[in-house]
């Protein structure tokens, strides 16, 4: 794994917008929107409020969107083989997929660059998509990171 000392030069304070999506890996599907949707009373995005690139996976039952009260997107994705939970707290990842950060549309293809030039693993990326534009990597301990921005603004 990269170590933060391997890193010459990164993001301006401030580049990242805010937290666009969380999405978590869930074993059950029915029981984790209950629990996101009923018990914490998030907001469950339908219909046309879904985004498009997860409207036919919504339709399957195979991910589910929730929106907190401060816009935040929550996306369940069905992995209906999901171990469980590791006993050792260092595997604290297990249940999430990646987290998801916005940033300015003027601003994108210098994260992409300054993400090529790094140390940094990039999974994938950049993807352009009908909700926008992203780049997928790694953080020093493995967790997937996204940055996107939305097609009307990039």
């Amino acid at each position: 794994m990269l170590a933060t000392s391997q890193l010459t030069s990164g993001l301006a304070v401030g580049a990242l917008r805010s937290v666009h999506h969380i999405a978590f890996n869930v074993k059950d599907m029915q029981v984790s929107r209950h629990f996101y949707g009923m018990f914490l009373g998030l907001r469950e995005l339908t219909g046309d409020a879904v985004p498009t690139t997860l409207k036919a996976l919504v339709a399957e039952g195979k991910v589910a969107n929730f929106v907190t009260p401060d816009g935040t997107v929550i996306d369940l994705f069905w992995e209906p083989e999901l171990l469980p939970p590791h006993l050792d707290p260092c595997q604290q990842f297990t249940r999430a997929n990646h987290l998801a950060f916005d940033v300015a549309p003027d601003g994108f293809d210098q994260v992409v660059d300054i993400l090529q030039k790094s140390q940094v693993t990039i999974d994938h990326g950049p993807v352009t998509r009908p909700t926008g534009r992203g780049i997928y990597f790694y953080d020093p301990d493995g967790f997937l990171i996204e940055i996107r921005c939305d097609p009307a603004d990039c």
